[in-house]
């Protein structure tokens, strides 16, 4: 899978420490001009349906479960890859030093049935609602959350701006 960005939330981080590693899935799911993006109402942000890959399961297995728990949503097809961001921080595990996450963004359809989501705390807190907006208002709206956050709390924004531009510039050029 291409690779389309690395990002380092800190400046200057040191990659050459102990890694500890995650595996996620995001679903890029267009319905028409509209994605089905995930608002987080606690912050304003907006990012991909998605989340970690256990031990044993395929990008399609974890993508499936990922949608159904935070849409409310089935996947009805995986379709094309997308490509890959890396993102390095810091490690909060007190054995490691850094963080790498590699996000596979995975083209994919949604079937119309809805289920009650099945959220985790975090995402409790966090207000997890699925939401179906323009490429245009989903950058906008993280780009106003970024303004906002000069410490960098909002992890996933700078990956899913990336992530919109580039969905907006291929429709440009498509």
């Amino acid at each position: 899978m291409d690779l389309l960005n690395e990002i380092y939330r800190v400046p200057g981080l040191n990659t050459n420490g102990r890694i500890i590693y995650r595996e996620a899935v995001r679903g890029v799911i267009f319905r028409g001009e509209k994605l089905l993006m995930i608002h987080a109402t606690q912050n304003g942000t907006i990012k991909f349906p998605g989340g970690g890959v256990l031990a044993g399961e395929t990008h399609g297995q974890a993508l499936a479960h990922e949608v159904r728990e935070e849409c409310g949503m089935e996947l009805d097809s995986l379709g094309m890859a997308l490509g890959k961001v890396i993102e390095y921080a810091p490690a909060h595990e007190p054995d490691f030093d850094i963080f790498k996450m590699t996000s596979f963004y995975y083209f994919c359809e949604v079937r119309p049935a809805v289920f009650p989501q099945a959220l985790d705390n975090y995402e409790l807190e966090m207000g997890f609602e699925p939401t179906w907006i323009s490429l245009d208002e989903a950058i906008n709206r993280n780009k106003a959350a970024a303004g906002s956050d000069p410490t960098g709390n909002l992890f996933w924004n700078k990956r899913e701006i990336f992530i919109l531009d580039l969905l907006c510039n291929l429709q440009n050029y498509g």
